[in-house]
């Protein structure tokens, strides 16, 4: 049988179970995999986190530096995040510089980060113009199996709660926490057909129509959004997503804050 012809029967099958409100995993539209976080996992950063999502698996490591701010911000400490994925984690990765998969991850956890004000910014000024404390957000997918998105934004926030400045190494007093505002979540739900789902596994990601990644902080308010794929909601669809996202970035949160 072609595999042309198996794709298509996975299609409908999928499109099937998504009608009836359940998935081939067992889960319900509404449904997360299993979670696991570990905290500090690598020794040579300032912070780690490794997160799995199912059979998706993210490593985040965070470098903090001093460097000079941007013109436009003297006063301001200064967030780069950047995303490899390596082929060891999916035959569709290739070796080489960030394609546009890696690009547009880094992007969309870097817009939750910054929109969400996650870092208190402005307490990593050293001396106005000058000097600034700069946070290095380095994402590394180790298994891809759906769902990249919320996978790399959690664990690129379960690092930042374990970061400590090196002040010490600098002259510059004792190590101290990195400062941070609070914790919006990001999630993401896609549309199979009618149907919409949040963290699709990687054949449901394959066939879903449109994708709506939202970051939601501690009070259920939209703080970042990015659409991907070629469909579309109508608003109705968004209101439903909005809910959705909502529901479960408060249960990621209650998961982050347990690890």
């Amino acid at each position: 049988m072609g595999e042309d012809i198996v794709s298509e029967i996975m299609r409908e099958y999928l499109q099937q179970l998504a009608a009836k409100g359940t998935r081939v995993d067992g889960r319900k539209l509404d449904e997360y995999r299993q979670i696991e976080i570990k905290k500090n996992v690598i020794s040579s950063a300032e912070g780690s986190a490794q997160v799995s999502i199912g059979n998706t698996s993210v490593l985040v490591g965070v470098k903090v530096e001093l460097g000079e701010p941007f013109p436009d911000t003297p006063n301001v400490g200064v967030l780069t995040t950047n995303a490899e994925l390596i082929p060891l984690a999916s035959p569709t990765f290739e070796a080489g510089p960030p394609n546009e998969e890696g690009i547009e991850l880094a992007r969309v956890v870097d817009r939750g980060l910054r929109e969400g004000r996650v870092i208190d910014l402005e307490k990593l000024c050293v001396a106005p113009g000058e000097k600034v404390w700069i946070i290095f957000v380095d994402i590394h997918v180790l298994d891809y199996d759906g769902n990249l998105f919320d996978a790399a934004y959690l664990a690129s926030l379960a690092a930042l709660t374990c970061t400590r400045v090196p002040a010490s190494a600098q002259g510059m007093g004792e190590d101290f926490p990195l400062p941070l505002n609070g914790l919006p979540i990001e999630c993401t739900v896609v549309k199979i057909k009618n149907a919409m789902m949040v963290d699709p596994a990687l054949d449901e990601e394959k066939i879903a129509d449109v994708r709506l990644t939202m970051a939601i902080d501690e009070n259920g308010n939209i703080r970042a959004v990015q659409k991907g794929l070629a469909g579309s909601f109508s608003v109705e669809e968004v209101r439903k997503v909005i809910s959705m996202c909502q529901v479960c970035s408060s249960k990621l949160r209650e998961i982050l804050k347990s690890s």
